[in-house]
């Protein structure tokens, strides 16, 4: 089994910045891909962005690209989402998840594993 545990969350105005973090452990934690996806009130759950095994490359949905960074420490078996220039738009709760793949990864079946959430709120 693995546990992802999110934190950092929190309410902030807009254009100010948050930094999650998510803690792993249960696995290997270097061998696999990380990822952060997000879910408003009444809307799915969508893709936030992936890092890879290497924490080399990354990828991202476009309406974070250029404020969001993904990045992770295996030292300390923690994956991070620096938040900056944050919008209304990007209230939800994050989810941290990992992937049964080395590759960054947009697909949410490529998950297996996923935390419990940490709530964000952006005011206007």
């Amino acid at each position: 089994q693995v546990q992802l545990i999110e934190s950092g969350g929190g309410l902030v105005q807009a254009g100010g910045s948050l930094r999650l973090s998510c803690a792993a452990s249960g696995r290997t934690f270097s061998n696999g891909a990380m990822g952060w996806f997000r879910q408003a009130p009444g809307k799915e759950r969508e893709f936030v962005g992936s890092v890879d095994y290497t924490g080399r490359n990354t990828e991202y949905t476009d309406s974070v690209k250029g404020r969001f960074v993904i990045s992770r420490d295996d030292t300390k078996n923690t994956v991070y989402l620096q938040m900056n220039s944050l919008k209304p738009e990007d209230t939800a709760t994050y989810y941290c998840a990992a992937a049964r793949f080395s590759l960054a990864t947009a697909t949410v079946g490529d998950y297996d594993y996923w935390g419990q959430g940490t709530r964000v709120t952006v005011s206007s």
